[in-house]
């Protein structure tokens, strides 16, 4: 954590703040994405693809691994790419602790439900689920992703080339796999699902429903971290490319050419190969990146050629502290999901506070449009999050993850 009077709060105006606010967007649309009010009211565009296709809710994670190669570029461009002691340090030590949170956020969860809605003693709950924990997930996602890609650019000293050809590689390789292995079946001898569980086993796998058909099938499963890594050194060669070039109209230019090429090539692609988020396909991974690309010269033009600024710190105060926004949304969101309040209207008598919130609140509000009342929630969540945010970044304090 740094604070106002450090060296590094001083460079703090050197940043790209349309990276940041990017960065921003990209947060607050995933903690909102991750708290409706009611999982069962949904409006379609704030709801993932349930398979095959993409929605605005599908953008909000490919949009982070893909700003978290642009920020990978120029954190390790001061050591220069070279394959370091001290460069090799701070990446491992920051892929453990982003894993580690991860871990930590599927454990509390674990405990709360164990404890409170189980009934379980404190102590079991808190050390005797280990064997069902998930191990997988957003988190250790970043982390695997980070970690990997940063250790590639230091390896190959930050060629743009040899990265460009690593990319090709990955994408390619894996549409293979998909291809030979039944990768585009949500089924149970999809090679995805089977490599999962022969590696982490079942227990330790996220399970999902799709047409009726229940599943252990982890979205964030470790054959798909390969195209996960792909898609965040493309993010990467971006970040060369916007330090390349310091004008900022040409760096535009370059950001729409490519983006219009990516979002292209996976749009028709897709036909044979479709855009799926859940097995982060090839195609995922170049639409999304493509799409990114075209958002960010989008905001460099907004932001730093045309000057429009004011509406920025809203989106800044998420942006600066990002992991740390996403990780404070996920615990609230927990303890508000197990902590449990009297309510009279239910059957047990007794409800969730998020329960509480989202019908003796904000279903009133909304004259009784429960789609339009889970709205409210996902909102009302986003702007509290946003308070401490918005706390830390007046004061100039930014907690790095």
């Amino acid at each position: 954590m740094t604070q106002g009077n450090s060296s590094k709060t001083k460079q703090r105006p050197q940043r790209l703040l349309a990276l940041d606010i990017l960065r921003g967007i990209t947060i607050a649309g995933m903690i909102l994405v991750n708290n409706p009010g009611s999982w069962g009211h949904i409006y379609a565009p704030l709801a993932h693809a349930s398979w095959n296709g993409l929605t605005p809710t599908d953008l909000v994670f490919p949009f982070f691994m893909f700003i978290m190669g642009v920020s990978t570029y120029f954190s390790l461009r001061k050591y220069e790419f070279k394959f370091s002691a001290s460069a090799v340090t701070k990446v491992l030590v920051r892929t453990v602790v982003i894993f580690l949170i991860g871990m930590f956020i599927a454990w509390l969860g674990l405990t709360l439900r164990g404890w409170i809605a189980n009934d379980m003693a404190i102590f079991d709950a808190m050390f005797t689920q280990f064997d069902s924990i998930r191990i997988l997930g957003v988190m250790p996602r970043l982390a695997l992703c980070y970690g990997i890609g940063s250790l590639i650019a230091l390896l190959f000293h930050g060629n743009s080339k040899a990265i460009g050809w690593i990319v090709g590689i990955f994408l390619v390789g894996y549409s293979i796999i998909l291809l030979s292995g039944n990768g585009f079946a949500f089924a149970s001898e999809n090679i995805i699902a089977v490599v999962d569980k022969a590696v982490l086993g079942e227990n330790h796998m996220y399970s999902d429903t799709i047409a009726g058909l229940t599943l252990k099938f982890d979205p964030e499963g470790l054959l798909s971290t390969l195209p996960s890594i792909a898609h965040m050194l493309i993010g990467f060669l971006v970040g060369g490319m916007i330090i390349k070039v310091k004008d900022n109209t040409l760096r535009i230019n370059n950001l729409f050419i490519l983006g219009t090429i990516l979002t292209f090539a996976g749009f028709l692609i897709d036909f044979g190969m479709p855009i799926n988020k859940k097995i982060w396909s090839p195609t995922f991974v170049l639409t999304t990146c493509g799409l990114a690309s075209s958002f960010l010269g989008l905001l460099i033009w907004i932001i730093d050629i045309k000057g429009y600024k004011r509406w920025c710190k809203f989106f800044e105060a998420f942006g600066v502290n990002p992991l740390f926004m996403y990780v404070l949304g996920a615990v609230v969101s927990i303890v508000l999901s197990y902590i449990r309040v009297p309510y009279a209207a239910v059957e047990s008598g007794i409800i969730s506070l998020k329960g509480w919130l989202y019908q003796a609140v904000w279903i009133p509000v909304a004259a009784g449009n429960e789609t339009f009342a889970s709205l409210l929630f996902a909102i009302t969540f986003v702007l509290f999050i946003w308070i401490f945010g918005y706390f830390l970044y007046r004061n100039k304090i930014y907690i790095k993850i």
